[in-house]
């Protein structure tokens, strides 16, 4: 599914400011401009009960609902059941990579990350960013 960059809407959710800028202008440098920001999985529950959105980028470390609640969230739900979702996280524990892809992640990015990942994680999910 080819998308053009700047019609993709993109959630971030971390509880991390300076991560959820620095995931911002990544993404923004790629050309994607429809961006909305959360800062932990119960926000972003919230936000996704009233909007649709093409892409989660979540953090797996976050107060209240962590990554692993709001993936379980999200695939519960039919209506987002099937929004491609990648975690991002500084944990390469390989137990929690499992427990990750057993909820149904579609992709993981390790931290530190550059834009060249991020763009491939991203194009492996929706194609092209034209």
């Amino acid at each position: 599914m080819s998308k053009e960059a700047r019609n993709l809407r993109i959630l971030i959710v971390d509880d991390q400011k300076a991560m959820r800028m620095l995931v911002r202008s990544t993404l923004a440098a790629l050309g994607c401009i429809n961006i909305v920001e959360c800062c932990d999985g119960k926000e972003a529950i919230a936000h996704l009960a009233h909007h649709q959105v093409d892409l989660i980028i979540s953090d797996l470390t976050m107060p209240n609902t962590d990554g692993f609640g709001l993936l379980r969230a999200v695939r519960a739900q039919e209506s987002t059941a099937k929004t491609p979702f990648i975690m991002i996280t500084s944990h390469s524990d390989l137990a929690m990579v499992k427990d990750a892809v057993a909820l149904g992640v579609n992709n993981y990015i390790l931290k530190p990350f550059n834009m060249a990942t991020v763009k491939s994680k991203i194009e492996a999910l929706l194609g092209p960013l034209a």
